[in-house]
């Protein structure tokens, strides 16, 4: 069940995508609420999956491959849209390829990815509760906003005067969002450095 829930959020995104491009002020005005369902799934799974006693790595994979799918795509989408600069996917993906590739490096030696940075300050950018839970609300709340700013930017939208308040609120959640992407990525960037040049040695059965 849980694993269902979180691939549901797949054709959910397309469609969502699918309001952006094509729909008018009303349909684009509530697809900022559907973007919040959307992305409260990943929380409804989890809470699922441990109701149910169906935690497993599938669940936790399919979870992750999920977020990172939804995440590049909206701001792919958004910079597509010309309401962003392309230059905020160009950093997300960087960071995202890099980062995940350093944590391969790490899980194939057994180190689970929250273990790879040792200094108290990486540990509380990467791994602590505040900023996991800042950065999914950070960039929730810029692609609410940025669905919002399209909407008031559809040609005979109402209220107008909104619009130039609704763009400044997103692009600065944007790149706060950004801001905090960098945050977390570059301490694992700078401590895979060691993680390269002395590995672990592999476990052996």
């Amino acid at each position: 069940m849980a694993n269902l829930i979180t691939l549901a959020r797949f054709p959910l995104l397309f469609l969502y995508v699918a309001f952006l491009y094509y729909g008018g002020f009303s349909l684009r005005f509530w697809s900022a609420l559907f973007i919040i369902v959307i992305i409260a799934m990943d929380s409804i799974d989890g809470i699922v999956a441990r109701a149910r006693g169906e935690t497993s790595l599938l669940g936790s994979a399919l979870d992750i491959a999920t977020d990172r799918t939804l995440e590049i795509i909206l701001w792919v989408v958004f910079a597509h849209l010309g309401l962003i600069s392309i230059v905020v996917p160009l950093i997300v993906i960087t960071r995202g390829t890099t980062v995940d590739a350093m944590r391969a490096v790490g899980m194939s030696n057994g180190l689970p990815p929250f273990e790879q940075v040792k200094s108290p300050i990486s540990r509380f950018l990467v791994a602590s509760r505040f900023m996991r839970s800042s950065y999914g609300f950070l960039k929730g709340a810029a692609f609410t906003a940025l669905t919002l700013d399209l909407a008031f930017h559809t040609p005979g939208a109402p209220y107008p005067a909104f619009h130039p308040t609704v763009h400044t609120i997103a692009l600065v959640l944007t790149w706060l969002a950004v801001i905090w992407c960098l945050l977390r990525g570059i301490p694992v960037l700078v401590e895979s450095y060691d993680l390269l040049k002395n590995p672990p040695p592999a476990k052996t059965r």
